[in-house]
């Protein structure tokens, strides 16, 4: 009887499986390709008819493909030390990929991952929503799971064998599912090109190395050989210097201008100004990653080409060169190399308690910043203004108090916790925010003109995607995106008397400012309003270049930086 009882008694223990490395692996993966692919699976299935046996069979074929691809692209690295490990990676990053793709309608393309490994801990913070810990604790939880299992030892004889056969049986059974699902899958994939970057963690995987390679390849490429500048003016030019100041916007859409026609006044102060509105303006990309190098290069989005633009000095170098002093203010993340060597300050940390919280300042911040360049300025300067401005998701934090006027206003950095309407609400209180800054920018210019000649362009790198068809944020590849990412608010302003100095016609300006333009022209428009030759100006390029008459005299080429 003692002996019935103790064995009660006994507490029963779970027997931990054992498994291959291999069979590890394959399990692993058929969880992570069914499991977490869910976005995939509806983009993927959802145009079909459920009714039909074709439907069927191109869902069965799917998984088989997923799980061949991944076991493919991770066994090479697996062995009994690093088997769990990958698998708990794998989890994580899926868990993470398939909470931004379904939270914000994203594709983890390799532009993506370089604006995440480019974003600096204030705007990660931003991304701490209730939903993220929520992925994240269920990520680190499943990512447990590989580690439940004991892994079975072998000899490596055994073990090459063995992997071998893994190898082949997926390529062999993946290569036989593309080939039976070819026709459906290769008119899905050309329909919708970005399909393949919803496959995770596939999709981590493969941008992020194609990211680093890029970097890695231009960090070794030479650069293009120094461009010569050499500065111009018209004939009997300006008396005074010219301080030009180049707005540059964030995430600021056109749709949401009232300048462009929007029902909301989201423009009240800039309509009571003189400026001229460039009604249709085409972005260079749909990232700041992309759209800024892309902005101040001579190729802009006809001949864009990452690496080449990247490898050629900015527009900022160029006049720099060409004996204008140039500065930078930042209140963003940095300038992606454009202001690389260059006087460079960054506001975005200043201790003004009425522009400042958070960590994070207000725009208006960069008006002091200006007014300091301005008050030691002794010849032609271009400054530069980048803009916080309407940079999400926490839209509410772009402006102040007494510019809540859209309401309710979203107020969390979880756009999932607001209805479209408090998001688009707490959007267009930041576009009025920047309505303000830049009214209040030309009005300190305009301050300026007894010492200064004195202009400002304005133009956004990118737009944004406000809930339609379920997408949010930015970054969609250029080649699928929305217009509200690619369409975006351009204006251009003088002081009195200066656009006669600069030898601008205004009215014809206005005309053109009806025709299509881009951030293709903003490379060469700035150096043809300030009178600088290149070899990479383009006069078709240039938005001044049917609008000026002045006589060109060359003035000799500075010493160079």
């Amino acid at each position: 009887m003692s002996v019935v009882i103790e064995s009660l008694e006994r507490p029963t223990r779970l027997k931990r499986p054992t498994l291959s490395v291999d069979s590890l692996l394959v399990v692993g993966f058929a969880l992570v390709a069914l499991g977490a692919n869910l976005p995939f699976w509806h983009a993927a299935l959802a145009p079909r008819d459920l009714g039909q046996p074709s439907t069927w069979r191109f869902a069965l074929l799917l998984p088989v493909m997923l799980v061949a691809l991944h076991v493919l692209l991770f066994a090479p690295f697996a062995t009994r030390r690093t088997v769990r490990p990958l698998l708990s990676f794998a989890v994580i990053a899926s868990t993470l990929a398939g909470y931004f793709i379904h939270a914000y309608g994203v594709v983890l393309d390799p532009t993506m991952l370089r604006n995440v490994l480019d974003t600096d801990a204030r705007e990660a913070s931003e991304f701490l929503t209730p939903g993220f810990a929520a992925a994240l604790g269920l990520g680190v939880a499943l990512a447990a799971l590989p580690w439940l299992a004991c892994v079975k030892p072998q000899a490596w004889r055994r073990a090459l064998l063995m992997r071998s056969v893994t190898l082949g049986v997926a390529l062999l059974a993946g290569t036989g599912a593309l080939l039976l699902a070819f026709q459906d899958l290769g008119s899905l994939m050309r329909n919708d090109r970005s399909l393949r970057y919803l496959i995770t963690p596939a999709n981590v995987v493969w941008s992020l190395g194609a990211a680093l390679a890029g970097d890695a390849h231009v960090a070794a490429a030479a650069s293009d050989p120094v461009e010569p500048a050499m500065r111009m003016r018209t004939a009997g030019g300006a008396s005074k210097p010219l301080l030009f100041v180049m707005v540059v916007g964030e995430t600021a859409r056109a749709a949401n201008f009232s300048l462009n026609g929007y029902a909301r006044k989201t423009n009240p102060e800039l309509e009571r100004l003189d400026i001229v509105y460039f009604k249709d303006v085409a972005a260079c990309g749909t990232s700041t990653e992309v759209s800024l190098p892309c902005m101040f290069s001579p190729y802009g989005r006809t001949e864009y080409d990452e690496q080449r633009i990247r490898r050629h000095e900015s527009l900022l170098h160029l006049l720099a060169r060409a004996g204008v002093d140039v500065v930078w203010l930042d209140n963003q993340s940095g300038c992606k190399g454009v202001c690389r060597g260059l006087d460079t300050r960054d506001l975005s940390h200043e201790k003004l308690p009425a522009l400042c919280s958070e960590d994070r300042c207000l725009d208006e911040v960069m008006l002091h910043g200006l007014a300091d360049v301005a008050a030691r300025a002794q010849r032609d300067t271009v400054v530069v203004m980048h803009q916080l401005g309407n940079h999400g998701p926490a839209y509410f934090r772009r402006y102040p108090p007494d510019l809540r006027r859209f309401v309710p206003a979203c107020e969390s950095q979880d756009l999932r916790s607001c209805s479209r309407e408090e998001i688009v609400n707490a959007y267009d209180n930041a576009i009025l925010y920047t309505d303000r800054f830049l009214a209040r920018t030309i009005s300190a210019l305009g301050a300026l003109e007894s010492r200064f000649e004195v202009a400002l362009v304005y133009v956004s790198d990118h737009g944004e995607s406000l809930g339609e068809n379920g997408l949010y944020l930015h970054g969609v590849p250029y080649l699928i995106a929305p217009r509200e990412q690619k369409e975006v608010p351009m204006l251009w302003w003088f002081g009195e008397g200066s656009a006669r100095a600069l030898d601008v016609d205004l009215p014809c300006l206005q005309g053109r400012a009806q025709v299509a333009a881009s951030h293709d022209n903003l490379f060469h428009s700035t150096l043809g309003l300030l009178s600088v030759t290149t070899p990479s100006y383009k006069a078709a390029r240039d938005l001044f270049g049917g609008c000026r008459g002045g006589a060109l005299v060359s003035l000799p080429q500075p010493a160079r930086h």
